[in-house]
């Protein structure tokens, strides 16, 4: 099945993050693309962006209402625009992620989370006025948006509002989501939200670990974890790969390497070398399994963004925060082409019981520094 088709969860928020940095020129350009297509649709009036732009551009689809779709367009672009570290590009999607900012901000709820009609399975599972996915991924909008307003000099006005507004979002996540489902210190999913979600892992993936262990135990429990992965919510026989990419990679950001490679490498073996390869799927039993190209890219991300701990700082820095197995003696990432075409190498190797990172830029060694693993340690090129 072929899906002719541009998402804002699909495309904007798994996949464009990643092509940013792989300096595969085909993948980035259909990046560009998508950011402009999503932009025809921004509004003074600011109604929201639709879901997916269909047929060629001919049409749009918004079946379901407004899914959060603007927290996504923000938090890929965002991202997208720090690691490609082209000026020009930047200055093109900043219009988009700010109008997107916006309308997020004029959603906040009197709680000060942000609403929205559904998320992105569409009505399949409930997600009430408000979900913990979508405001989480404005907060991590929120702090890309600040990287990249700064490098690009935009208002400190508006750089300073988008800080705060962060700060306060993540303390509106912590009171509005916070809670204990089914025996864990982890999140509700929405107000009236009492059975366990897969997508309690969203925080983790955006450096909210407030609630690390109760998350990291209830996204393993028998009540989520399954042979193939984790159910879209407990007691259903629904799963959705995205959602497992997702916790995979912020179990590994959150330091829970052990517990993170052992369901990584069982992941791994089903898919990439089982009986259903190369390709995550989309659903189960909707679409029997169907393979999704773009959900992939979270495959990859769980190596980059969870195991290796890298992000975007700016249009020319990042920071790296890596979690060595115990029984790994050293990794190495090699050839991230990013930050205006540079290539960069990241090698870890253990050292008594530290590690040692070393950066390499176009072959050249850039810095090498020994801290304690699970660390981060920032780089301005």
């Amino acid at each position: 099945s072929y899906y002719a088709a541009i998402w804002a969860n699909d495309q904007a928020e798994y996949a464009n993050p990643f092509f940013a940095y792989t300096g595969y020129q085909t993948a980035i350009e259909a990046g560009i693309v998508s950011w402009r297509w999503f932009s025809k649709y921004m509004n003074p009036e600011y109604k929201p962006i639709p879901s997916s732009i269909i047929a060629e551009g001919e049409g749009f689809w918004n079946g379901a209402g407004d899914r959060g779709d603007q927290a996504m367009i923000a938090y890929g672009a965002s991202r997208f625009a720090l690691a490609l570290g082209d000026r020009k590009v930047a200055e093109e999607l900043w219009p988009l992620i700010e109008w997107c900012i916006e309308y997020s901000a004029r959603k906040l709820t009197s709680e000060g989370v942000v609403a929205s009609d559904s998320d992105e399975l569409e009505g399949r599972f409930p997600a009430g006025k408000a979900n913990l996915c979508t405001s989480s991924l404005l907060y991590d909008a929120l702090n890309s948006a600040a990287y990249l307003g700064k490098d690009l000099g935009k208002s400190p006005k508006l750089i300073a509002g988008y800080k705060t507004m962060a700060k306060e979002l993540k303390v509106n996540i912590e009171r509005y989501f916070g809670a204990s489902v089914e025996g864990f210190e982890t999140y509700r999913y929405y107000d009236g939200n009492d059975i366990l979600r897969s997508w309690i892992c969203i925080p983790l993936t955006v450096g909210i670990f407030d609630r690390t262990q109760g998350t990291i135990d209830a996204l393993f429990s028998p009540r989520l974890w399954t042979d193939q992965g984790l159910l879209t919510q407990a007691g259903s026989a629904t799963f959705w790969d995205r959602s497992t990419l997702y916790g995979l990679r912020g179990v590994f950001a959150a330091g829970a390497t052990e517990k993170g490679l052992k369901y990584l490498t069982d992941y791994s073996n089903r898919r990439l070398l089982g009986d259903h390869v190369p390709y995550a799927v989309e659903a189960y039993p909707e679409g029997n399994q169907r393979h999704l190209s773009a959900e992939s890219a979270l495959y990859c991300r769980v190596v980059t963004e969870g195991i290796f701990g890298f992000r975007q700082t700016g249009l020319n820095s990042f920071s790296v925060t890596p979690q060595l197995p115990e029984n790994w003696n050293e990794m190495a990432l090699r050839n991230i082409v990013a930050f205006g075409r540079r290539s960069i190498d990241i090698e870890v190797v253990r050292s008594d019981n530290k590690i040692d990172v070393t950066i390499f830029q176009n072959g050249n060694l850039y810095r090498k520094v020994r801290i304690k693993n699970g660390s981060s340690l920032n780089i301005g090129l």
